[in-house]
């Protein structure tokens, strides 16, 4: 089976739009999408991103955001820029995409593969930022490969099947990277809307699980689009300037 997986839309159509664009122009095949969470947040396009993941074939985790928006999260845990835009995204959601994100789980496994938001051990918010982290998690779940988002950078740490070690790496855009037999994995495509590696570009993955291979990739889309929206809706500034910057 073929994967598109993504993470962290945080309700930026334009970069969204612009992953499946590029998948189209790529001629990339897959045959389901898989969302880490976070479908909302931070932008201003809530409704329309739920919408057009909606017309694929798809399964969608529920993250820290999706969750403070719903009022399951206290949002003084939240700072004041994210709060507000939580509060921001209640009032703009329609009641239909309000229930598709309170049936959201917070966590899924599909063979191979656990899939959650932020971490196994934590799947709604905890930030799998380095190897020591990793190295916590991997006895919280049994299968080979973890899939998470939450931190916005793409990474993969790997525990070595002998000394159990672990050790991160991050492949280039366009590389497959093999999952081995003889290692297990906690994996993570990065931010479709609002990547934090340095880079502006929109982050996602196909992951073949025949082939066992993960493929990073990366997309210019047009940010000035989605500034523009936020502007009109008065967003916070230090959330418009961030998309240019890719922090």
């Amino acid at each position: 089976m073929r994967c598109l997986v993504i993470s962290d839309i945080h309700a930026n159509l334009a970069a969204f739009e612009a992953v499946l664009a590029d998948v189209a122009a790529r001629k990339l095949q897959y045959d389901i999408v898989w969302c880490l969470g976070d479908l909302v947040g931070y932008g201003p396009d809530p409704n329309d991103v739920i919408a057009l993941l909606q017309t694929l074939p798809h399964i969608c985790l529920s993250g820290n955001h999706d969750w403070a928006v719903l009022g399951r999260i206290d949002l003084r845990t939240f700072n004041p820029d994210a709060a507000a835009l939580a509060r921001w995204t209640r009032d703009a959601l329609t009641p239909q995409h309000l229930r598709y994100l309170q049936a959201r789980p917070g966590s899924v496994e599909q063979g191979d593969f656990f899939l959650a938001h932020a971490s196994p051990r934590e799947p709604i918010w905890e930030y799998v930022i380095d190897a020591m982290v990793a190295e916590e998690n991997f006895p919280r779940f049994t299968q080979r490969c973890c899939l998470v988002g939450h931190t916005h950078v793409p990474v993969a740490f790997i525990e070595d099947g002998g000394t159990h070690m672990v050790r991160s790496t991050m492949p280039p855009p366009g590389s497959p990277f093999t999952l081995r037999e003889d290692a297990r994995y906690i994996v993570n495509p990065g931010s479709v809307g609002q990547p934090r590696d340095g880079d502006p570009r929109a982050a996602y993955v196909l992951l073949d699980t025949g082939a066992m291979t993960w493929t990073p990739y990366r997309v210019a889309y047009d940010i000035a689009r989605t500034q523009d929206k936020m502007r009109t809706n008065d967003f916070p500034v230090r959330l418009i300037a961030r998309l240019d910057l890719g922090r």
